[in-house]
């Protein structure tokens, strides 16, 4: 069977770290003649080799090159290019790691539209990805229809001929950037690049001893030279103009003004901070004409005006104003409504925990000079937040807790101009979620897990994203379980903050079908009904199971029918199989899921004479083991991660 897919790791004392990344290979969907998996160690000093030796021997698709230090990451990953078989290269680093289905899905969609680089959807586990790239599908994308500028990491699929026929290889030794280097040529080069957004492929980990490369302080004049190698690649293939000004743009966003803004720049010790000033001011000065800047939102603007002028004081102070601007959401109702979620909330921004305010009257005109003190720019920026107040959004994006998978929900909002004191105005977005379990992961169901609820404003040149919340009823429901779209979805208040979340497919005793009694449930002949607190839009079809010692399980079809703001479970009772001791009752809300849960009700049922009588009983306290388990295995990597510091 051909080679479908080579996946590339470059390998360095990643520790137990690697674990995760090894696992992932191995739970691939694709079939393990149709990949393989290179592994290149360069130089690791751990017990890293010897695991990868051992594994390699173990496993048939996978390889193992030995190399002496090479220093950063783009001569082991050409090495492993030169030594693959595949008709697609993948990149993965050893720390980070797959989903299950990322090498089938991402060749599929590579063949299905001829791309010769594919980008699989992101999720960062402590640190950041892009957002906006990720709302959709973008089967024929470019530079000028997506954003995909935003996304210059390697962990990308690329036709191994495509790679040979440009020449494409990643820079070597010490340095940085290498990456953005190969991927800005891949995509500038490209016949076509598909964006891969409905699964997620790839997951980032932020290290809990911070030692991926990408987070280690740098030399800023190495650095700014390595950048400056991007920008050439950019100026090679493109032309003078909008494009190329765009292209740009990301850099002085990305590496320049964000470092030189709020709480980052604050951070940084004041002699790295005036290094890294004179080098990005260096670039900035030679490199970027007026359209570059142009196109960054106010607050950025002021930064790069700041930068270019030469004003690294004025820059600090602007940080201490803007550190303290945050977003300010509350929450207003979450109720169900025909089997969506709908949930209410209003946004606006705050300084120190306050509502911010703004000039009544606002002005779009460029900031294409640099304010002469930061008072005149804070104000600049406010009149510029008032005039482009018709463009504020907010959106609402649902976050599995394990995984850090990310799915953008519909919001309806109106924008608010609401009278402050001395003239001064407040910006209020008001809006309503709608959440649908069945199609809320990109048109897919809700994988079973933990969901946060996040809530992303744009306003006034800030995109700031926050919990909602908090409720007024911290460790609380928000509002009764639905049954939809196959799965059970309670929303609740976290007990710590009291922000939303969801649960789905994972609630125990918060379902409080506890609070059941007995005196609820109606028989009538061998017909059962009992009001339970779920929420179904629609007639909804469940599974009971009567249990009872020495005897077989029986299994009993029911439904659950909207009753109010409530259920009514029905079934129908197979009497001549009950006879004898009580029965204890179980419901499973959804039988279909891949491993349904039954969740026990306080009450057990007997046939005596052919009549079925209710019986009061203690529900049983929910099997703890999976948590035992998991708790075990938290522990056991905890230990693994301190012995890989030791080492």
């Amino acid at each position: 069977m051909p080679v479908k897919v080579s996946v590339v790791i470059p390998v360095y004392n990643p520790g137990n770290y690697i674990e995760d990344c090894i696992a992932s290979l191995r739970r691939q969907s694709l079939p393990p003649d149709e990949f393989e998996a290179i592994f290149v160690d360069d130089g690791s000093t751990d017990d890293t080799p010897a695991r990868l030796d051992a594994l390699a021997a173990e496993v048939e698709n996978i390889t193992v090159i030995h190399q002496e230090a090479s220093g950063w990451s783009g001569k082991p990953r050409n090495v492993g290019i030169e030594a693959s078989r595949g008709e697609f290269v993948m990149f993965v680093d050893n720390d980070d790691y797959l989903g299950d289905e990322a090498l089938e899905r991402m060749y599929d969609y590579a063949v299905a539209n001829g791309a010769d680089v594919v980008v699989g959807k992101m999720a960062g586990k402590g640190r950041g990805v892009p957002v906006e790239l990720f709302r959709r599908n973008h089967p024929r994308a470019t530079v000028d229809n997506a954003p995909l500028i935003d996304s210059l990491t390697p962990h990308k699929m690329f036709r191994r001929a495509f790679l040979d026929r440009i020449g494409l290889r990643f820079p070597e030794g010490r340095r940085r950037l290498e990456d953005h280097v190969f991927v800005t040529e891949a995509y500038l080069r490209a016949d076509n690049v598909s964006v891969l957004s409905d699964y997620v492929c790839y997951y980032h980990l932020k290290r809990d001893d911070a030692s991926n490369a990408g987070f280690q302080r740098f030399d800023p004049v190495g650095y700014f030279a390595n950048l400056r190698e991007a920008l050439d690649v950019v100026e090679k293939y493109t032309e003078p103009g909008p494009t190329r000004d765009r292209l740009f743009r990301r850099w002085l966003r990305n590496e320049m003004v964000e470092r030189m803004r709020g709480r980052r720049l604050l951070a940084a010790p004041e002699d790295y901070r005036r290094e890294l000033f004179t080098e990005i001011r260096g670039v900035v000065v030679e490199r970027f004409g007026p359209g570059v800047a142009a196109g960054l939102q106010p607050t950025q603007q002021v930064v790069a005006a700041l930068i270019a002028d030469g004003r690294l004081d004025d820059l600090v102070a602007f940080a201490e104003w803007e550190s303290s601007v945050a977003s300010r959401v509350e929450p207003d109702g979450v109720e169900w409504d025909g089997g969506v979620l709908r949930v209410g909330l209003s946004a606006e921004l705050a300084s120190g925990g306050t509502p911010m305010t703004f000039p009544a009257e606002g002005s779009a005109a460029p900031i294409t000079e640099p304010p002469a003190s930061v008072e005149e720019a804070v104000d600049r920026v406010g009149a510029h937040s008032v005039a482009g107040f018709k463009r504020a959004t907010v959106e609402l994006l649902l976050t599995e807790r394990a995984s850090s998978a990310q799915y953008f929900q519909p919001v309806e909002f109106t924008r608010e101009t609401v009278p402050a004191e001395d003239g001064r105005v407040r910006l209020v977005l008001r809006g309503t979620a709608a959440l649908d379990p069945a199609t809320a992961a990109d048109g897919g169901p809700l994988e079973p897990g933990l969901w946060d609820v996040f809530v992303r404003v744009k306003l006034g040149g800030w995109t700031k994203q926050s919990r909602l919340g908090p409720g007024s009823l911290k460790g609380h429901t928000a509002a009764d379980a639905g049954v939809a779209g196959g799965r059970v979805v309670l929303p609740y208040w976290t007990a710590k903050q009291g922000t939303l979340a969801l649960d789905v497919d994972t609630a125990g005793e918060r379902l409080r079908l506890g609070r059941v009694t007995p005196g609820e449930v109606t028989v009538t002949g061998d017909r059962v009904e009992v009001p339970v607190p779920f929420h179904v839009p629609g007639d909804t079809p469940v599974l009971l199971e009567l249990t009872r010692s020495g005897a077989a399980p029986a299994k009993v079809p029911g439904t659950l029918r909207p009753q109010g703001s409530a259920a009514l479970l029905e079934a129908v009772l197979p009497v001549g199989e009950l006879a004898g001791a009580a029965w204890r009752v179980a419901l499973s809300p959804a039988p279909d899921a891949a491993e349904p849960r039954f969740h026990p009700l306080p009450f057990a049922l007997r046939v005596t004479g052919g009549r079925v009588e209710v019986v009061a009983v203690r529900p049983p306290r929910p099997a703890r083991q999976p948590l035992v388990r998991r708790a075990r295995r938290l522990a056991g990597k905890l230990v693994r991660r301190l012995r890989a510091r030791g080492r």
